[in-house]
């Protein structure tokens, strides 16, 4: 089967390299500095259903591939690189995903655009990461521009816009 993944991998990496990768330019921000609705683009959407992912499939991440393990995790506004606990559709674990971090608001939003295999190339994706019962919500000593959680696992869903 690790074939086929490769395959397939290979196939949504030169759809995404023909067709461009929207990430994050543009998005609008809310009062309170968090991100405002967002389209997933049509790429990303082809390449989720190349890969057999649909909207609410999950898989438990790391949060920060820099953090892993860490009691508390630091997140900062910017950048981010989450790395797989568990096979995510043709993803196996240790593959990453690409994103952007923003901490401004009550809880840290992380908006996912790309993922990688370990062995392939970047595709496009949406998801976004999520904890239930509030632990996506920053503690009270996160300075400005960052946000500590409390652990640093958390779930990655697909979904078909930012919202």
């Amino acid at each position: 089967m690790p074939n086929v993944k490769a395959l397939l991998l290979s196939f949504i990496a030169l759809l995404s390299a023909s067709s461009g990768c929207t990430t994050t330019g543009g998005v609008s921000l809310r009062a309170d500095g968090s991100p405002g609705p967002q389209e997933c683009p049509e790429e990303a959407k082809k390449a989720m259903r190349y890969m057999k992912l649909r909207v609410g499939d999950s898989a438990l991440i790391d949060l920060d591939a820099n953090q892993i393990g860490s009691r508390r995790v630091t997140l900062y506004d910017g950048t981010i690189e989450s790395v797989l606990r568990e096979e995510f559709g043709p993803l196996g674990t240790t593959s990453r995903l690409y994103g952007q971090v923003w901490t401004s608001g009550p809880q840290v939003v992380i908006r996912y655009y790309e993922a990688q295999a370990p062995d392939g190339d970047k595709v496009p994706l949406c998801a976004v990461a999520r904890l239930g019962d509030d632990q996506m919500r920053k503690l009270p000593e996160s300075k400005p521009g960052t946000a500590i959680l409390e652990g640093s696992v958390a779930a990655a869903f697909i979904v078909d816009a930012f919202r």
